[in-house]
């Protein structure tokens, strides 16, 4: 099996690279996606799906796709040094130790871990957790070798970030790599970062 990960800037463009995967044929407990909360996806109105306490690191919901696919389940948590996620999926699972309800607190060294784990090297899982901590979202895929090729294309199919060209502006600003001890981004600074690779999707 591999990996694919994509990064996105816009939570819609996120949501049609999921609903293309599993349009594929995909299964949803294949994928998963990790999204800032600043980007106002709504949880609200599915059940026991939503899981309670994102801003005390306590909780998430259902993060398998279920019947009705992976956005379905989406739940909420808290990442230290991100603040409040909505999130599905396997990785997440694996990352938080997450069954339907369990406490996610202290998951995004296990985000990151998670990734490593899966095989997306250790640079690129820190850029990842970095890339949600700045308002975006990220899209994974776990698919056999002979899928890998025509998973990429999909994630390609939305407008997916250039991992080596957005990393090289993050270390202009000083960056190395995700720092879980760090304050979260404010809403104005995610608007800020969005505004700076809004024309050319650097």
């Amino acid at each position: 099996m591999r990996t694919i990960t994509g990064l996105y800037d816009s939570y819609d463009d996120a949501k049609a690279a999921v609903k293309a995967l599993e349009n594929a044929g995909i299964p949803s407990d294949d994928i998963s996606i990790v999204t800032n909360k600043a980007n106002g996806v709504d949880v609200e109105g599915q059940g026991n799906r939503a899981a309670e306490g994102a801003g005390t690191g306590a909780g998430i919901g259902a993060v398998a796709g279920g019947a009705g696919g992976l956005l379905t389940g989406l739940g909420m948590l808290a990442i230290p040094g991100v603040g409040p996620v909505v999130a599905a999926g396997w990785l997440v699972a694996t990352a938080a130790g997450a069954v339907a309800g369990a406490v996610a607190g202290g998951a995004v060294g296990g985000l990151v871990g998670a990734m490593v784990e899966s095989g997306v090297p250790d640079e690129d899982a820190n850029f990842y957790a970095e890339g949600i901590r700045r308002g975006g979202s990220v899209v994974t895929a776990r698919v056999d070798e002979s899928r890998a090729a025509p998973a990429e294309a999909i994630l390609n199919s939305s407008p997916r970030v250039n991992v080596a060209e957005r990393r090289a502006r993050y270390a202009q600003q000083g960056w190395t790599r995700f720092d879980e001890t760090a304050a979260p981004y404010t809403a104005e600074q995610i608007a800020a970062e969005r505004d700076r690779y809004r024309a050319n999707r650097l």
